[in-house]
């Protein structure tokens, strides 16, 4: 994906003669590397006139990740200024910033932190050089024998994506080596490493920080040695890693672990175990509006609701390829079936059975289960059903990652001359129900082929046909499109939507997978108009991805503060004093006639901290009623921000709430419910 953003204009400088270094081509500043016909580069790469050639400047994306990149070198050699005995693992860039794995005898404190950040300091003031040099596997393994981790990389070029970041290390061509070159000339520092990197370290500047530590395992597995990381981000300007700084503060605010605890949501028992929730009855409203609204939809979209077990055996999982593919993801079988004779001699052996991780392999055997006609496609198959994913104890977080999950999962069954009405029919309805929750920035994301041939399955012919046929529907949405050669999964593309929140964050939502393996692994087959049997084409599509994780990213993009349809509690109904409360179980006993969750605060607290109790639990609508309204047949309106509304007669003011459910409105102030 190149996504280099110039803020100059891309033409190299005229007044230089080739070869030439991009310091030469591009004198601006702001130019870090250089994109070489398509290939990110070192600044001081040489170049002829015949290549083409484009700057890549600190604040686009290529050049964020690449500063990203440099600083988590600079993190590296202060490490192992302070503490030379140190192993140095890997140090990608990630999102928003970069970490490094570190092999050490103690783990890091805070007040070392505190060292090495002091330390980084020094070496970006030092105006260090990053210069790159080629190596052959065997100098490498001379210069870095005294680190362990290296030296397995190393050993592993050929197949660098076996460890999560080791791409930015190794890969299946030439070895290189950045050394860190000082004022006079001297290199103070190496290591291993593809780059491109900022040319020194003076413009890695003070847009960075170091933000938290943790232990990692080597190449993500429990088998290997525990490192320590160090986590950190930076940025171009200092102003914009203030402006972070204050995002990841808002963040916070909206954690959805915090909020859920707040707001009595859900929790995660300990004597349940990890990544497994439990859904409190607050938490279950609104999971179950979410739920019976999607279903609404579904049905009549003409999707047919379909169930499965938890559980199968392993002939189902052996033939859908996921215990080849996906075991370590699986949880450790559970055998069944055995049977033995009085003697307990065994007569019949037992079988495996796991939890299954995808609810695909069941919808297959529905479809399976009796013959289909072309008159029967499309076929359009949904689930909200339960998985479970052995997932590392380490990368469980809140309800956006866990063990146990409810995936809204749909599978469509097609002819391949209906593989782009359907697919343009899917994304039209995951964008309409995506907005019915009140999210409305959208964009699309294409993963497709690269030219790797050896890497996929299929005709060149399904790949050019299925790829134009998504590439056509995500254009004729009118969204941003971004193609990324070489992610699509094996079998087939794929388009993810993604969405920004309400503080600007990206999520990945729904996915759209063209799958012809899992048919052709089960034996699909429907009977043509030319009376022939022919293979249908499956659509993964999951809208939510699973509901846990969109509810945790509508938690936090409301803040905790729902729409009227959603909040658990709609109306909550405060009398100024304990004579009015009768007219006020009348008026809330209306309400719930027409199926608004509405209730009576007839607590002994004083009126005033029932406000502020309803108002913390960001309760929609309060009704407060006193002698005015009493006599004259009102209600009085207050709102979340603290604004009111005094003397709507009561039957204007339930039509309002209930039209305000009705059109899935944000009612926060009085404006809201005018």
């Amino acid at each position: 994906m190149t996504d280099a953003v110039p803020s100059i204009d891309d033409a190299p400088s005229s007044d230089v003669s080739y070869p030439a270094d991009g310091f030469a081509l591009f004198p601006d500043r702001s130019v870090v590397a250089l994109r070489v016909n398509g290939e990110l580069k070192d600044l001081a790469t040489l170049v002829t006139q015949t290549d083409t050639v484009e700057p890549v400047t600190i604040d686009s994306p290529d050049g964020l990740s690449i500063l990203r990149h440099s600083t988590a070198h600079v993190l590296a050699q202060a490490v192992q200024r302070i503490d030379p005995q140190a192993n140095l693992g890997i140090g990608p860039p990630i999102e928003d910033g970069f970490y490094y794995d570190f092999g050490v005898a103690e783990p890091f404190t805070p007040e070392k932190i505190k060292a090495i950040t002091k330390e980084m300091q020094r070496i970006v003031r030092e105006g260090q050089r990053f210069v790159r040099r080629v190596v052959t596997d065997d100098e490498a393994r001379a210069e870095l024998a005294s680190e362990p981790f290296k030296l397995e990389l190393i050993d592993l070029k050929s197949a660098s994506n076996a460890a999560d970041g080791a791409s930015v290390e190794v890969g299946a061509g030439e070895l290189t080596i950045y050394d860190n070159v000082d004022r006079d000339g001297v290199t103070v520092w190496k290591d291993l490493c593809r780059g491109p990197h900022v040319p020194g370290t003076r413009m890695v500047g003070n847009g960075w920080e170091l933000t938290r530590i943790a232990a990692a395992y080597w190449r993500g597995s429990e088998k290997n040695p525990q490192l320590q990381r160090i986590y950190g981000t930076a940025w171009a300007t200092k102003d914009e890693l203030r402006a972070y700084q204050e995002r990841l503060a808002e963040a916070a605010k909206r954690d959805h672990r915090k909020l859920g605890k707040e707001l009595d949501l859900f929790s995660f028992p300990d004597e349940i175990g990890s990544g497994l929730s439990v859904w409190h009855p607050k938490g279950g409203i609104i999971r179950g509006e979410m739920e019976q609204h999607a279903r609404r939809r579904h049905i009549a979209g003409g999707y047919t609701y379909v169930y499965t077990p938890h559980i199968s055996k392993q002939d189902l999982f052996l033939q859908s390829n996921h215990l080849v593919t996906y075991r370590e993801g699986m949880f450790p079988p559970i055998r069944m079936d055995e049977e033995r004779d009085a003697e307990g001699e065994v007569t019949k052996q037992g079988t495996d059975y796991y939890l299954k991780p995808m609810n695909c392999p069941m919808h297959i055997l529905i479809y399976k289960e009796r013959a289909r006609s072309y008159r029967d496609l499309p076929m359009r198959l949904a689930e909200n059903g339960t998985v479970y994913r052995n997932e590392l104890s380490g990368a469980l977080h809140g309800l956006t990652r866990v063990r146990g999950f409810t995936q809204d999962d749909s599978h469509l069954f097609v002819t391949p001359e209906q593989l782009e009405s359907e697919v343009t029919r899917v994304l039209d309805f995951v964008i309409s129900m995506l907005r019915d929750f009140g999210l409305d920035d959208f964009e699309l994301e294409l993963s497709m082929r690269d030219d790797e041939n050896s890497k996929w399955i299929g005709t060149q012919e399904f790949w050019d046909y299925s790829t134009n046929a998504l590439r056509n529907v995500a254009l004729a949405s009118g969204l941003k499109l971004t193609e990324v050669p070489g992610e699509a999964a094996f079998y087939g593309p794929k388009i993810d939507l993604k969405t920004k929140d309400a503080i600007g964050r990206t999520w990945q939502l729904s996915t759209v997978q063209v799958d012809p393996n899992l048919p052709d692994r089960f034996d699909l087959e429907y009977t043509g108009p030319d009376g022939e049997k022919h293979r249908p084409i499956m659509i993964h599509r999951a809208l939510f991805g699973s509901i846990e994780r969109f509810f945790a990213i509508l938690l936090e993009h409301y803040a905790g503060a729902f729409p009227l349809w959603l909040s658990p509690v709609q109306v909550v109904g405060i009398p100024v004093a304990e004579d009015y409360a009768p007219y006020l179980e009348d008026v809330i006993s209306r309400l719930r006639e027409r199926e608004v969750r509405a209730e009576v605060d007839n607590s002994d607290d004083r009126m005033q901290k029932k406000i502020r109790t309803h108002t913390t639990a960001k309760v929609p609508v309060q009704l407060i009623v006193g002698e005015a309204d009493r006599a004259g047949g009102t209600v009085s309106f207050r709102f979340r921000d603290g604004t009111q509304t005094n003397g709507v007669p009561v039957d204007e003011a339930i039509e309002r709430i209930v039209a305000a459910i009705a059109s899935h409105a944000q009612v926060s102030t009085a404006e809201d419910l005018a």
